[in-house]
């Protein structure tokens, strides 16, 4: 299992779900994906995604006043 990090800060939703898609898209089953992203919409967005897409959230923290970061353990 390898863990790959994806720095989405500063970009607007949907631009962190939309990237994360695309990122996920490259890993390999049992990988995860550290994405940092400071869009409040995304805080909702991302962990629905990865529920919808057979994906398991392994970590969420914030990591200050406006920022994030949600781990995604790539599923099927």
């Amino acid at each position: 299992m390898t863990t790959y990090a994806l720095d989405t800060a500063g970009d607007v939703c949907p631009f962190p779900l939309v990237d994360a898609r695309r990122a996920m898209e490259q890993l390999q089953v049992g990988d995860q994906l550290r994405i940092d992203f400071d869009c409040t919409q995304a805080t909702e967005s991302l962990p629905q995604w990865a529920a919808e897409d057979g994906h398991e959230v392994t970590a969420f923290d914030r990591t200050g006043d406006a920022a994030w970061t949600i781990t995604v353990r790539k599923g099927r």
